[in-house]
């Protein structure tokens, strides 16, 4: 197999997050449009991530928050994106890098996107000589798509038929489904 010096796939992923940076940033410039509402998963253990230490120790590995109603001063960077939500009723303020976002959905027109933690499965069929290129905020797939394989571009998600479930600690996490597009797909064996 052929040793993929290019490394489509962290350039597909940085593409990606520029989806994400993109639509936060007109979100935080106009706000939410029409049903639009995300839920963001990301990994609470990655650089630059800042969480209160009472929700740290409530999601030491991964919060999925959704950005819908209760959700306030969203500022966006190149970095990532800072933003403030109400959890059981306390005012907390997340700090997230784009590097550390494992998920993005938008149930209301049944997008998503996922980010796999590139270096491992990626290097394998490399050169065993070449650095590891590890992207360390990348991911795998949230706990409610663990049937997905980790090789995942962008997977469409139902619409949650129950926006009364939605809130701002995750509990109203969109449904799995629809077909896996997979980047391997494209690549040569």
């Amino acid at each position: 197999m052929a040793v993929d010096h290019i490394r489509y796939d962290i350039l597909a992923q940085e593409a990606l997050r520029g989806v994400v940076q993109k639509v936060l940033v007109d979100v935080a410039k106009n706000g939410l449009p029409g049903e639009h509402h995300f839920y963001i998963s990301f990994d609470t253990r990655a650089d630059g991530v800042r969480l209160s230490p009472r929700m740290l120790a409530q999601y030491p590995e991964e919060i999925t928050v959704v950005l819908q109603h209760q959700f306030w001063d969203l500022v966006v960077t190149e970095e990532g994106f800072e933003v403030g939500m109400s959890f059981g009723g306390i005012p907390e303020r997340l700090n997230v890098p784009f590097a550390a976002v494992k998920g993005f959905f938008d149930p209301s027109v049944q997008f998503g996107l996922q980010f796999e933690e590139i270096g491992d499965a990626a290097a394998a069929g490399e050169d065993a000589n070449a650095p590891a290129h590890k992207d360390r905020g990348a991911a795998r797939p949230p706990a409610e798509h663990k049937g997905v394989p980790p090789s995942v571009a962008a997977v469409p998600t139902p619409a949650n038929p129950d926006p009364a479930q939605d809130s701002a600690d995750g509990a109203g996490k969109p449904a799995g489904g629809g077909e896996v597009v997979r980047l391997d797909r494209f690549r040569k064996k």
